[in-house]
C-alpha cells in the first residue's frame, strides 16, 4: 500500500489529499473533533493507555503522523485495531481531544477503503463479530471462531482449539448453539441505522478537493 508517492517533502499527492479530506469529514462529525488541532504532544494519552505497550505507534504519534500528512504509516500499523476502547486517553487529555473517537474514525476509514495490514487478522475478527451480532443479536463464540478462521483461510486451527473448547463447554462457559435475543428485527434496524450514521461519505460526495501547489501543500510545522 503506497499512499504518499510525492517526492516533495511535506507535499500531499492526490490520493493522500482525498484520504485526508475524508478523515477530516469523519472528525468533523465527532463533537469537539476539531480539538485535534490543539494537541500539544504531551504524551498523556500514550501514558494512560493500558495497551500502548502492544502498539507499534502510540496514540500520541498517531495524531502527530496525521498532522504531518503521513496516513500511510498509520494504516500500516496495528495501533487502531488494538485500542481497548477504555477512553482513558480521552478522559485524561488536557486539551479535551477525543482520542478514542479519532482512532475509531481511522478504523472506519480503514475498513471502508480496505487499508489495513494483511498480516493483521483483527479486521476479519471485527467483521465476523458484527456478522454474528446482526444474526443473533448477541455474541456466538462457536460461530465467531468458525467464521473468523474461514475468513483468514486457516480452518485447520479450529482442530487445535477443539480440546480447549471442549473444556469450556463442560464448564458451561460456551454453548454449541446460539441464543437469540428478543425483538431481533428491531435490534437489526438499530444496528443498521448506526452503521448508516457511521458510514464514511465517499470523497466524490464531498466538496472538490483542491489540489495544492507545492508551496500550498506544505503542512505547517
Amino acid at each position: 500500500m503506497a499512499l504518499n508517492t510525492s517526492k516533495e517533502p511535506g507535499a500531499l499527492d492526490k490520493k493522500e489529499s482525498e484520504l485526508r479530506a475524508t478523515f477530516l469529514y469523519q472528525v468533523s462529525n465527532i463533537p469537539g473533533g476539531d480539538k485535534i488541532k490543539k494537541c500539544i504532544q504531551c504524551g498523556t494519552c500514550s501514558g494512560s493507555c493500558p495497551v500502548s505497550y502492544t502498539m507499534d505507534i502510540p496514540p500520541r504519534e498517531i495524531i502527530a503522523l496525521f498532522r504531518a500528512g503521513d496516513l500511510e504509516s498509520i494504516f500500516n500499523s496495528r495501533t487502531i485495531w488494538i485500542c481497548a476502547s477504555c477512553y482513558a486517553c480521552t478522559v485524561r487529555c488536557p486539551m479535551g481531544i477525543k482520542v478514542t473517537d479519532i482512532l475509531y474514525a481511522l478504523k472506519r476509514m480503514a475498513m471502508e477503503k480496505h487499508l489495513f495490514p494483511k498480516k493483521l487478522p483483527v479486521f476479519a475478527l471485527s467483521k465476523s463479530f458484527v456478522t454474528m451480532t446482526n444474526l443473533f443479536g448477541r455474541g456466538y463464540e462457536v460461530g465467531l471462531l468458525v467464521l473468523y478462521y474461514l475468513k483468514t483461510k486457516k480452518p485447520l486451527k479450529l482442530i487445535a482449539l477443539a480440546p480447549f473448547g471442549l473444556r469450556m463447554f463442560i464448564k458451561g462457559r460456551i454453548g454449541l448453539f446460539p441464543k437469540m435475543v428478543k425483538r431481533r428485527k428491531q435490534l437489526a434496524e438499530i444496528l443498521k441505522e448506526a452503521e448508516i450514521m457511521e458510514v464514511i461519505v465517499p470523497v466524490t460526495a464531498l466538496p472538490p478537493v483542491h489540489t495544492p501547489s507545492k508551496e500550498e501543500s506544505r503542512l505547517p510545522a
